[in-house]
């Protein structure tokens, strides 16, 4: 791990910093150290669709840094955020040596397949309000803390980014949201959520 610190480089952005764009040469991928960013990507006609987001200790910019390709999404800073920068070129030779570091990265990328997958999968099978449901459980897992009124998404998320996550209106997203609180399963306040029945969402989600 010190031969990458060796030449590796820390980057800051600011909130609302564009990491790299959508269609950017893929010459490098990144470690949070500190912060969130959220990984999207934009339709011909501006529309956003919100991929994921990540925070400490994720790796992103591995697939267009590995094939020297394209940036296949877009990487927005969600709040301040500090990043490790790892370039192609001094990372590639390293990586032809170390056969652990290949494991680790095919990992990482079995792990965006399987999202992918799943992504697809719900677009295709379920209505919004299940998609919902899971998007909630799963931010709840991967965000989640404890407190006297259930589990609170520790991640900011607006009506708009759930809208962006399911490629629907912020309209919907609000109504259905207005339906969870009415059944109790969660609440949902200045752009935090706190999952009061995991149950329910669980329920409406299969």
């Amino acid at each position: 791990m010190q031969a990458v610190l060796d030449f590796a480089k820390v980057r800051r952005a600011v909130a609302e910093e564009r990491i790299f764009a959508k269609g950017d040469p893929g010459d490098s991928l990144y470690v949070i150290l500190r912060g969130r960013v959220a990984v999207q990507t934009e339709s011909q006609d501006a529309k956003v669709m919100l991929l994921n987001i990540m925070d400490t200790g994720a790796v992103f910019g591995e697939i267009a840094m590995l094939d020297g390709g394209e940036r296949t999404a877009t990487v927005v800073a969600q709040e301040p955020t500090e990043l490790l920068r790892i370039d192609r070129r001094d990372f590639m030779p390293f990586l032809e040596q170390r056969a652990d570091l290949c494991i680790r990265l095919m990992s990482v990328l079995c792990e965006r397949v399987r999202w992918t997958s799943s992504i697809i999968e719900d677009t295709v099978f379920l209505n919004v309000t299940r998609r919902l449901a899971k998007r909630i459980l799963m931010l709840a897992q991967n965000y989640g803390r404890q407190t006297d009124t259930g589990t609170r998404i520790a991640a900011f998320v607006s009506q708009e980014d759930l809208a962006n996550m399911l490629g629907v209106s912020r309209e919907i997203v609000n109504k259905t949201l207005k339906s969870f609180q009415a059944s109790g399963a969660i609440i949902y306040r200045n752009g935090y959520i706190v999952v009061q029945d995991e149950g329910f969402l669980d329920k409406i989600s299969r």
